[in-house]
């Protein structure tokens, strides 16, 4: 499988859960603002959606987006234990986390990364975020990981969205399960050899 990804992009969680399931994954770094792979080749042909993640599996299909890719990949391991199986209301609830993350989390900061938002729209979406995160703080009480105690894929997402508030000046320590979440993903093993893949630690 090759895994098309950007630096420290939303690619970054399935990058994440590919190592934590075992995966073997060759990584194809993509020059987003010009649709081009590291070797020259045309993205466009690869997602014709134009961003990452794109995983390319071996028969040649792809899927795309972020929650999609994490669940597949998960799925294909499941003694990995980074999702609940199905039947189960534990597979929903994760099925939750992960459009949290996809919907409330990653759009509503991803958004700041807009060049066009104005300084007031930038404090009215920086609002927004604040509610979402008041709402994953409570989530987060009494928990190590988003569903319990066990890491999942939908923390990897979490993760990797959640560190874009680094980016925008936005505090965390205000939340302060939010930011022991982020402190604790931070320190696994496998989280560490993604972000230095990735050239996102030293």
């Amino acid at each position: 499988m090759k895994l098309f990804y950007s630096p420290g992009a939303c690619s970054l969680a399935p990058h994440i859960v590919a190592r934590e399931a075992g995966h073997e994954i060759d990584l194809v770094k993509v020059d987003i603002p010009n649709k081009k792979t590291n070797d020259g080749s045309d993205y466009w042909q690869v997602n014709p959606k134009g961003y990452v993640p794109a995983l390319l599996l071996d028969n040649g299909q792809v899927i795309t987006e972020v929650g999609v890719i994490c669940q597949y990949l998960a799925d294909q391991r499941p003694e990995s234990g980074l999702l609940p199986p199905f039947g189960g209301l534990d597979r929903y609830q994760h099925m939750e986390a992960i459009n949290f993350a996809a919907t409330e989390v990653h759009k509503q900061i991803g958004a700041l990364f807009n060049p066009m938002l104005t300084p007031e729209m930038k404090q009215i979406q920086k609002s927004v975020i604040e509610r979402r995160l008041n709402a994953l703080e409570g989530m987060l009480q009494g928990k190590e990981y988003i569903m319990g105690d066990r890491f999942s894929a939908a923390d990897a997402y979490l993760f990797t969205v959640l560190n874009w508030t680094k980016i925008h000046n936005i505090e965390v320590d205000k939340w302060p399960n939010i930011q022991a979440f982020m402190n604790r993903v931070a320190l696994r093993p496998k989280v560490q050899e993604a972000l230095k893949a990735e050239g996102l630690l030293a």
